[in-house]
């Protein structure tokens, strides 16, 4: 089959670490012909072939993530048109018969809709954001005043675009009960769960890894270490960890390491500057083998979403502390099962992300139990998150059983 791919992320080759990376090296590794188009901010727009055999279309587009919520409506806006064009000009010839819109923001609407229409392409859109109402929930856009008219114009795209899709394919349980819940003219027979996932690879560290990988870092060989690593933006509430951390300044037993970039980076590095807690160190984003390998020295994995969400988010980065077999505390609003999918896994603890004694606790409950649960971890990946899973289900939804390339 030849299939296109579509990011939001920027995507320097099918080996670089990037959460879908994995799932285009799967498609690829069953013989299909796999052209990915991706934002990129520098250099040009051009189409590059990786060792993989992978082509990779990069469009030259302003900055989408981690910038202000004008800039990311207009680069949004553009980056659909530019895309069509590039995809015509660097994949020229080619007919498809499959479109993956790997969605968040409803990026790459009218590309799919468009390559659905002139080649009769079946179109998949796996849905990880449920966006505008994400961006309601917290603030980030206003469904009145001038915001509200460019919320209007993405409700009506997110219905345009869950009508345009063959198949809707959501992150978890929750998420497919949102959208079938909150979009009535949409076929249940059409929204399935196609989990996010990954290929693991082996990180484990040995004890003298470990201790040097901490020494690296400026960590602690004695605590045990909580870590956060990703986005620190509007979606984590920083204001609430902020309140979370400065309660725990007292507690001798546990370390809070937190890596990342995003708009209230600047909120916490405040916070570290003028309290300057013992227990906390903050660092920007590393690049994705050392972030890794990070996590492997680390002892317990941090999720962080604000209270006020609707929308069952699932985060992505959950996959990366399994990975390196930490045990993960979930601490989130009430709609997103996440959490729910932890503790009953039996991989680690949950709490509601609007109290500060009650992170307290999920806290202790995990320097007593964490030991226990980071071998669970990893046999819960294995059996519920695999890449292999995910390009099997999505296979026998366009009615290809066998999952090979024709």
């Amino acid at each position: 089959m030849k299939i296109l791919f579509s990011f939001l992320y920027e995507m320097e080759n099918s080996d670089d670490g990037y959460l879908y990376a994995d799932l285009v090296r799967e498609f690829r590794r069953h013989g299909h012909e796999i052209y990915a188009v991706t934002p990129t901010r520098r250099g040009k727009t051009e189409c590059v072939t990786d060792r993989n055999g992978v082509h990779i279309i990069k469009v030259k587009n302003g900055q989408i993530q981690k910038t202000g919520r004008v800039k990311k409506v207009i680069n949004l806006l553009t980056l659909e048109k530019k895309s069509i064009k590039a995809v015509k000009k660097y994949a020229k010839g080619v007919k498809f018969d499959l479109i993956i819109n790997i969605c968040s923001n409803l990026c790459y609407a009218k590309t799919a809709a468009y390559f659905k229409k002139r080649d009769g392409a079946i179109n998949y859109l796996l849905l990880k954001d449920i966006f505008p109402q994400n961006a309601v929930d917290i603030d980030m856009m206003g469904t009145g005043g001038l915001m509200g008219i460019v919320y209007r114009h993405f409700k009506k795209k997110e219905k345009k675009f869950y009508r345009n899709a063959d198949y809707v394919g959501c992150m978890s349980k929750a998420n497919r009960e949102y959208i079938l819940g909150h979009n009535s003219g949409l076929a249940p027979e059409k929204v399935t769960v196609v989990p996010n996932s990954i290929e693991p690879q082996d990180v484990t560290l040995d004890e003298a890894g470990r201790m040097a990988i901490r020494e690296k870092y400026g960590l602690p060989q004695d605590k045990t270490i909580f870590v956060y690593g990703g986005n620190l933006g509007k979606p984590q509430d920083i204001p609430f960890i902020v309140e979370c951390l400065r309660a725990q300044k007292r507690n001798e037993r546990a370390f809070f390491f937190l890596l990342g970039d995003g708009t209230e980076y600047g909120k916490l590095e405040q916070f570290v500057e003028t309290d300057k807690p013992a227990n906390v160190k903050l660092m920007k984003r590393l690049p994705r083998e050392d972030f890794d390998a990070m996590l492997a020295a680390c002892d317990v994995g941090l999720l962080f979403l604000d209270h006020r969400f609707t929308v069952p988010n699932y985060p992505s980065r959950l996959l990366s502390y399994m990975q390196a077999g930490l045990p993960v505390l979930a601490c989130t609003d009430p709609n997103t099962d996440v959490g729910k999918d932890i503790v009953e896994g039996g991989f680690g603890w949950r709490c509601e992300s609007n109290g500060v004694e009650e992170f307290g606790k999920a806290v202790e409950r995990a320097l007593r139990d964490g030991d226990e649960k980071g071998q669970v971890a990893i046999r819960y990946l294995k059996e519920h998150f695999m890449v292999e899973t995910s390009y099997r289900l999505i296979m026998k939804f366009i009615g290809k059983q066998d999952g090979e390339a024709i």
